[in-house]
């Protein structure tokens, strides 16, 4: 079997960049994506337009060409396809990493279709296949959503959307398309990090009771055809056909068990690892992209995140070095 000298877990926008990055360097490398290419931007919704602008976006100094200063979710797939085709990258898709153990400086990788070697991983598995639940009665019908695609599906249905910062972007679209929407917010007021050119347009839907609001309130338990919730006027039941959960999501804790990265015990459960390397301390193995802001998913995105490759890659080479 041919040992590596990097393996990469994430086939996403960082997974990429630190592909094409060890490629430049000289390094054998493979990466190993569960999914499709940039798996959690496939699943984002159908119509979805970034805050970021296409420019703090690009990668491995390859220009993408968006049709306006914000890109599309399309626009993005084509933008890192493109990249991946370009530099040839060796890439597993739909293939789900299992298992991990190291011995004599050897990182052994069971997945579900084969298994690898390599002197160093790196995991790069973003957040976004993992929902942060609710935990409430009735999460488990079929009517409760935590991934939105499109509105065409709740076309004059009561839709429930619980709100985090993408939920402002379901709302509208859903409303829009003929939904009868209401809103559940557990803050008082909207997200601060709603996208600018939303915002003035769903506080109006709101003020003029077109999409109803309960702020500091939450569900409780969900039904076939209701939805409780706990308000500052004490608890109230609607008529409900479709929950759209949008919690946000949070890194797979599991996975990172399973390969021995090592956790932080507190409220953020951040990654440990040497902020000038990335390197945790387990010696080889890296984390890098959004995830290693644990819990704090707002803190990290692609735009700030871009550098991981380079530092992670010049790291590698020179631990090559020194040991020449």
């Amino acid at each position: 079997m041919d040992i590596y000298d990097l393996v990469i877990i994430g086939g996403g926008p960082t997974g990429i960049n630190i592909a094409v990055e060890a490629k430049k360097a000289g390094l054998s490398y493979l990466v190993i994506e569960k999914g499709v290419l940039t798996n959690s931007l496939f699943h984002f919704p159908a119509n979805m337009t970034f805050f970021s602008t296409s420019k703090n976006l690009e990668i491995v100094e390859i220009p993408f060409i968006s049709h306006t200063d914000k890109p599309t979710r399309r626009e993005s797939l084509e933008y890192y396809r493109r990249i991946a085709e370009s530099y040839e990258l060796d890439i597993r898709y739909y293939e789900e990493v299992k298992t991990m153990s190291r011995s004599s400086n050897i990182f052994d990788i069971a997945t579900s279709k084969s298994s690898y070697q390599a002197h160093q991983v790196v995991v790069a598995t973003g957040f976004y296949d993992k929902p942060r639940m609710l935990n409430v009665p009735g999460e488990e019908l079929s009517k409760v959503k935590h991934y939105y695609d499109e509105a065409h599906p709740y076309v004059g249905q009561k839709v429930l959307v619980i709100a985090a910062n993408s939920a402002c972007d379901v709302a509208l679209e859903t409303w829009q398309k003929g939904a009868e929407v209401t809103m559940a917010i557990r803050s008082p007021e909207l997200y601060d990090r709603v996208k600018y050119w939303i915002l003035p347009n769903i506080k109006n839907r709101i003020a003029e009771g077109s999409i109803p609001a309960y702020f500091n309130s939450s569900v409780t338990k969900i039904t076939e055809t209701t939805v409780e919730l706990d308000t500052p006027d004490g608890p109230i039941t609607i008529e409900n056909d479709f929950v759209l959960a949008m919690t946000g999501y949070k890194p797979d804790y599991e996975l990172f068990t399973r390969l021995g990265v090592p956790i932080t015990d507190d409220q953020e459960r951040e990654p440990i690892f040497d902020e000038s390397t990335l390197e945790t301390s387990v010696e080889g193995l890296y984390v890098a992209g959004v995830i290693t802001a644990g819990m704090t998913t707002s803190k990290l995105f692609i735009e700030n995140t871009r550098h991981h490759a380079s530092v992670i890659v010049n790291h590698i080479k020179s631990k090559e070095n020194s040991q020449s």
